[in-house]
C-alpha cells in the first residue's frame, strides 16, 4: 500500500485572515515577566562577575575577595543562587539544583 502524500502549496491553502497577516508581522507581546519566568526552575545562568558586582548580587557578602575570577549563578528570573571562584563549581551547582547551566557573555 503506498502511502498517502499531502500537498501543501500555497495553492492549496485559503488566504490569511487580516488577524493573521497581523499576527506574522508583529512580534509576540510578552511581559517582562513573563519573560523573567521563561526557563524558571529548569535555567541556571552563569555570569562572570567582579567584586563589586558579586557584592550587589549577594548583599550578604560584604567583602568579595578582589583580583580572581568569580562567577555568580543565577536563576531565569536573575536572582542570586550562588557564588564561586570557578566555572566549573558554578556548573556543578547548577547541575545538583537540577538546572541546565547556560553561561552568559
Amino acid at each position: 500500500m503506498a502511502a498517502k502524500v499531502h500537498r501543501t502549496s500555497h495553492e492549496d491553502k485559503e488566504p490569511m485572515t487580516e488577524l493573521e497577516e497581523d499576527t506574522l508581522d508583529s512580534p509576540p507581546r510578552v511581559s517582562l515577566r513573563e519573560l523573567a519566568l521563561i526557563g524558571d526552575g529548569e535555567v541556571a545562568y552563569i555570569k562572570q562577575v567582579d567584586s563589586d558586582v558579586a557584592e550587589r548580587l549577594f548583599p550578604a557578602l560584604h567583602a568579595a575577595p578582589e583580583g580572581i575570577d568569580l562567577y555568580a549563578l543565577l536563576g531565569a528570573d536573575g536572582s542570586p543562587i550562588a557564588l564561586t571562584d570557578s566555572r566549573s563549581a558554578a556548573i556543578a551547582n547548577a547541575i545538583e539544583n537540577d538546572l541546565v547551566p547556560v553561561s552568559v557573555h
